[in-house]
């Protein structure tokens, strides 16, 4: 997946804009290499979007566009002065409308960096982990079952 230019990326965000959204981005989207742990950002007080250009090139076009879908609706609702932030109903019902991710994925070239891999005993999700967890102090996130350590080493 070779580099994209900013002409490729403002073309690509009018046009996600007008065929999902129907309305028209009238605003600046950039790249930001200095993005680490998130594919975008926008920022309300410049109505601006900065995408991390690693998701285009590691997870390729369509990971990409979704960030892309879930930067615009917080755009979108900011400039309507409707509820914009995560915790917002109407996010949550516009991301659902426009089929766009919650999340992004972990970049790969960041992934080999966690030490640490934690099992669910119960419904068997794993969590990567930089940092070691106090296995007393924390259970799942999904169904509240406890963890065990998979991989790293505890004293």
């Amino acid at each position: 997946m070779g580099i994209m230019t900013q002409t490729e990326l403002e073309k690509l965000i009018h046009d996600i804009s007008n065929n999902i959204f129907k309305k028209p981005f009238i605003d600046e989207v950039r790249f930001n290499n200095r993005l680490r742990t998130t594919g975008g950002r926008y920022i309300p007080s410049q109505r601006v979007i900065e995408l991390n250009p690693k998701y285009y090139t590691e997870l390729g076009y369509d990971e990409f566009v979704g960030i892309i879908k879930h930067e615009l609706c917080h755009y979108h609702l900011h400039i309507e002065g409707k509820g914009y932030q995560h915790r917002d109903p109407e996010f949550k019902q516009l991301l659902k409308e426009t089929n766009s991710p919650r999340h992004c994925n972990p970049l790969p070239s960041i992934q080999k960096e966690y030490r640490y891999k934690y099992q669910c005993t119960n419904c068997g999700y794993i969590y990567p982990r930089k940092k070691r967890m106090n296995l007393k102090q924390y259970r799942c996130g999904k169904c509240k079952g406890t963890l065990i350590l998979l991989q790293g080493n505890h004293p």
